[in-house]
């Protein structure tokens, strides 16, 4: 009894063995490999800007959790990449994210995600990743480049709202009713702003000084009808002053 007891659990054991051998001589006599995720395919769609093959080769990469980071971090560039070229860009700004929270000294995807808030329209955020780029490498071209840009670009945002709702003239001076009362409308006060403006342009092109007196001669008389006509019958300011600023732009606007 005894000996039967110590039995069991030894041909137990050796059961396991045989099971062990017996999968590993139908497989070749070897252990299984481990299957390693292949991201070539992956780089070669989306180098070959090949939209539909790389949606099935990158993902295969991107969603198999045996993937190295590495692997995962190059397919995800790629397939950012492609898609920024391809205008999804809420897609590539995902992929740029996830790289970042992979690798997040990546100063090339900062500046890349940058760019693709800038065209989405949200420069706070394109800011936001260009400083990023710019911190960890402070030498970065692009990213100085774009950085510089939007600094600009904020610094006229930023003038353009110091002037809005303000003529070109000091309406503490208004003395004619006109006067008054493109100071009282905001509309009104930035279409004589966007006249004075566009007329000084057209004015510093003139080829000639004939030419220039010209362009002079025309906006006094816009302005001499303007005070005359305001108050009379059927008189409309805003739209005077809209076929004004279209008289200097021309029709497309310059």
């Amino acid at each position: 009894m005894r000996f039967q007891k110590l039995f069991q659990p030894s041909a137990a054991a050796l059961l396991c063995a045989l099971s062990l051998a017996a999968a590993q001589a139908a497989t070749g006599g070897e252990p299984a490999a481990v299957i390693q995720v292949d991201v070539a395919p992956c780089l070669a769609a989306t180098a070959a800007d090949d939209l539909d093959k790389a949606a099935t080769a990158c993902a295969a990469v991107i969603d198999n959790e045996k993937t190295a980071k590495g692997d995962l971090v190059k397919a995800l560039i790629a397939r950012a990449a492609l898609y920024a070229r391809h205008d999804q860009i809420d897609r590539a700004i995902a992929d740029d994210s996830r790289v970042l929270s992979l690798d997040p000294a990546l100063a090339d995807i900062f500046n890349a995600r940058g760019e693709l808030w800038l065209r989405k329209g949200d420069k706070p955020k394109a800011v936001q990743d260009f400083g990023a780029a710019l911190k960890i490498d402070p030498n970065h071209e692009k990213a100085k480049a774009n950085h510089k840009a939007m600094a600009r670009e904020i610094e006229r945002i930023g003038a353009q709202m110091a002037v809005a709702g303000k003529p070109s003239f000091n309406c503490a001076r208004a003395r004619r009713a006109v006067e008054k009362a493109i100071c009282a409308n905001r509309e009104l006060a930035d279409l004589d702003r966007d006249i004075y403006g566009s007329h000084l342009r057209v004015l510093h092109e003139a080829q000639s000084p004939a030419e220039a007196r010209k362009i002079q001669r025309e906006q006094d008389e816009f302005i001499a009808r303007r005070n005359a006509g305001y108050g009379r019958p059927g008189y409309d300011l805003k739209k005077a002053m809209q076929e004004r600023l279209q008289q200097i732009n021309g029709v497309d606007g310059y």
